[in-house]
């Protein structure tokens, strides 16, 4: 085993870059289908659901989206609520695992909102009817269904009430076609496979699948992406016992992975490429994270927790994008080689084609961001 890679060696920050790239697809495109993608991946932020298409795209080689459509539609994928309270598509073996650490997090997270106690209920009042409404799920139901269905059990009909329970039930999203398979009035099904338990085994695969995809990480790293208490976390890694490696990493920070995952070189070649919003590379480690240095943070990250469309250089962010009525428009935080550009160009010829096959609208609501960008070139491609 070379050395600088034996457990206990030190790592430094563009090895771990290098790292997380190589599991996230990033330095090489793979032929997999994309159920199998996102099982490599482990999760794909998709509460914009062009986003899961999106990142795909970034990751696989000859991405069809007709085959993600699929895959939602023969449930291999799972939309829900899972990491940080947000929207995310895994794999349906992975669902398990995810719900089953991401249940002991949300339950009742919701159930003391004032968004919910508005509704006069109590939590116990609509825990008590969450089996029987599970049953009512085996079969897909609309919003208004679950609703009218919640208001007649409970005596009180009140929108919240859905909102607060399906945080945590085990539901996932029922696709009803348009551009990206999830459009307005989409369903609800109750979770066709059951969580993990005990919660501890459940939490140390999470872990585990979580390292694969984007370690060696730290135990705050791994805190941040679920948003799982450090005290959780730990447990976590208690309960994964010996099966983890450990490494060092900038500043003596202790590292977790597992073993034989993949840590290519410092000077692995990372190709342009352009990433949705909120894509999980940015979102999987304490900030600034991988791939975006701390300067460049503001223009990316915003204040409401949006996270722009990035582009990568080198395997760090160079700059944002964005779809416009002729293409995809890039604003860029350095200038750019021509060599560059025609890399970038390259791609977003392929997002560009995308979009347009499908919903070219996407992300509109976060133009107002790219207004406050100071940018150093901005460019539409194709040109």
């Amino acid at each position: 085993m070379d050395a600088a890679r034996a457990p206990g060696a030190e790592l430094t920050d563009r090895a771990l870059n290098r790292a997380t790239l190589a599991r996230q697809l990033l330095l090489e495109r793979l032929p997999l289908t994309p159920a199998e993608g996102t099982r490599r991946v482990l999760a794909l932020q998709t509460q914009e659901p062009a986003s899961a298409y999106l990142a795909l795209a970034a990751r696989l080689a000859g991405f069809d989206p007709a085959a993600l459509d699929a895959a939602y539609a023969a449930g291999e994928l799972a939309r829900g609520t899972h990491m940080r309270q947000t929207l995310h598509t895994v794999h349906v073996d992975d669902y398990p695992a995810v719900h089953g650490t991401m249940h002991r997090r949300l339950h009742g997270g919701r159930l003391g909102d004032p968004r919910f106690t508005a509704s006069g209920l109590k939590a116990k009042d609509v825990l008590d009817v969450l089996p029987e409404l599970l049953d009512y799920l085996a079969e897909p139901r609309s919003k208004d269904e679950v609703d009218d269905w919640l208001g007649a059990r409970l005596g009180t009909r009140h929108e919240r009430t859905w909102w607060a329970l399906r945080t945590f039930a085990p539901v996932w999203h029922v696709p009803n076609g348009g551009a990206w398979a999830f459009g307005r009035g989409h369903g609800f099904r109750a979770s066709p496979v059951p969580r993990l338990e005990p919660w501890e085994d459940a939490a140390a695969l999470l872990l585990r699948r979580y390292l694969e995809a984007f370690g060696p990480a730290t135990l705050a790293d791994f805190a941040r992406f679920t948003l799982l208490t450090r005290a959780m976390a730990r447990e976590a890694v208690a309960a994964a016992g010996d099966g983890l490696v450990r490494y060092l990493g900038p500043g003596g920070a202790e590292l977790l992975d597992v073993p034989r995952a993949p840590l290519p070189g410092e000077d692995a070649p990372a190709p342009a490429r352009l990433l949705p919003m909120w894509d999980s590379l940015h979102l999987a480690h304490e900030a600034p994270g991988r791939a975006l240095r701390a300067e460049h943070r503001p223009a990316v990250v915003k204040r409401n927790g949006d996270v722009l469309p990035t582009l990568l250089l080198d395997g760090h962010v160079a700059g944002v994008w964005r779809p416009v009525a002729c293409g995809v428009e890039v604003t860029t935080f350095r200038r750019l080689t021509r060599a560059e550009w025609d890399e970038v160009a390259a791609e977003a010829a392929g997002v560009a084609a995308l979009l347009a096959a499908r919903d070219p609208r996407v992300y509109a609501r976060q133009g107002n961001w790219f207004r406050e960008i100071d940018g150093v070139e901005v460019r539409t491609l194709p040109a």
